[in-house]
């Protein structure tokens, strides 16, 4: 029983320490005022308390004197004549519904880019022609390509032909050759026929001649033909060659130039400059609108401030951050409350730092009574501060 009772009794005393935190206490019995060090260290010590209070309650004194400030300026708004509120209350819609506007235009998603919109910005008087440019260098560019891919097409055409030429011009040389053994082997049979068997050949000269003539006449027809249409094709390609070359320049020529009109406007094709430049004539005329409404809120802010100045209102400035609280009552008794209970957390921490500045000075006065031999340096400690404050 007595353990569990220690180990409530230190809960409970610890408990109760917590609560007395705000309770100075002076405790002197460990002091020995004959001392000199002892003495001035325990005086220095209220002194300290003294000082800090002080600086407390200069803090909360201006704090105090702000808040109500307020209060009366609330008091002095609400106890205006009708007409007055309705011209105070008339600024004040003004200003909520600017505010309202400006809110929309910070909170609306999809905004441009700022390093978008001052690059367009800069290039302002050139993207329609640099638009163009780029679309032009697009629509060429798809054009010369395609006529590249054509000459391309007709350049193997002639190719294959030329191989066919080739191919057949080489028949018609092996045929000839053919022809040629044939028909010299026809004189052989027809020599041994004539002077071996003594036969008349005359009619078979006469045949195998006109053999060859026609057999010869047909392929030289045929292989003038052949050569006459392969030096064509030849031309023809090298015609296409030089063509090709020539498409290629301008095709390089032209995605160079389409390659730097995209580095130049930051873009990588016309549709999607053209998007963005639309996107820059709807940010732009936002942005015009949202200076207009700057502009205007100024102006109403100003004119608040200059309205609440002919009152005996100290803090007019403080109403252009709140002024839906000049329309709406519940908002006004919200910041009434509010401010209300402001004042009294800083009268009970004034009141507190007040207690502890007095508690301090009277221990150094009854410290001055119980020990009168040191009671001159005690007082002279106390005005020395009470000078230097």
């Amino acid at each position: 029983m007595g353990f569990w009772s220690k180990i409530f009794g230190k809960k409970k005393r610890q408990e109760s320490s917590e609560e007395n935190w705000e309770n100075i206490v002076y405790e002197r019995d460990q002091v020995d005022f004959r001392e000199k060090e002892q003495r001035s260290g325990y005086i220095s010590s209220c002194l300290d308390q003294i000082q800090e209070a002080t600086r407390e309650m200069n803090l909360l004194n201006g704090e105090y004197s702000l808040v109500t400030s307020y209060l009366m300026d609330m008091e002095e708004i609400e106890a205006l004549p009708e007409e007055e509120r309705e011209g105070l209350n008339a600024i004040a819609g003004k200003l909520v519904t600017l505010e309202q506007e400006r809110a929309r235009y910070r909170d609306r998603k999809n905004r441009m880019q700022d390093s978008d919109y001052y690059r367009l910005r800069r290039q302002e008087g050139e993207i329609q022609e640099g638009i163009e440019k780029i679309r032009e260098c697009e629509d060429y560019g798809t054009k010369v390509k395609q006529d590249m891919q054509r000459v391309d097409r007709e350049r193997h055409a002639y190719e294959y032909r030329r191989q066919e030429l080739d191919m057949i011009l080489n028949n018609i040389r092996g045929v000839t050759v053919i022809f040629l053994t044939a028909f010299l082997l026809c004189l052989i049979m027809l020599l041994v026929l004539q002077f071996i068997f003594e036969m008349n050949t005359r009619v078979g000269y006469l045949v195998a001649g006109a053999a060859a003539a026609l057999a010869a006449t047909i392929a030289w027809v045929k292989y003038t033909d052949g050569e006459r249409e392969l030096r064509r094709v030849e031309k023809g390609i090298s015609k296409l060659i030089q063509l090709q070359n020539k498409v290629k320049i301008r095709y390089v020529n032209n995605r160079n130039l389409t390659d730097y009109l995209y580095i130049k406007y930051s873009t990588d094709s016309a549709a999607s400059l053209e998007k963005l430049w639309g996107q820059y004539q709807q940010e732009k005329e936002e942005r015009r609108e949202f200076a207009e409404a700057e502009s205007k809120l100024e102006y109403c802010q100003k004119e608040l401030v200059s309205r609440m100045g002919n009152y005996r209102i100290t803090s007019p400035e403080r109403w252009i951050s709140q002024p839906a609280a000049l329309l709406d009552r519940r908002e006004m008794v919200e910041m009434r409350h509010e401010l209300i209970q402001r004042r009294q957390a800083l009268r009970k921490q004034m009141d507190y730092n007040n207690n502890v500045a007095e508690s301090a000075r009277k221990e150094i006065l009854d410290v001055a009574d119980k020990y009168p031999a040191y009671a001159p340096e005690v007082m002279a400690m106390l005005e020395s501060y009470n000078r230097n404050a």
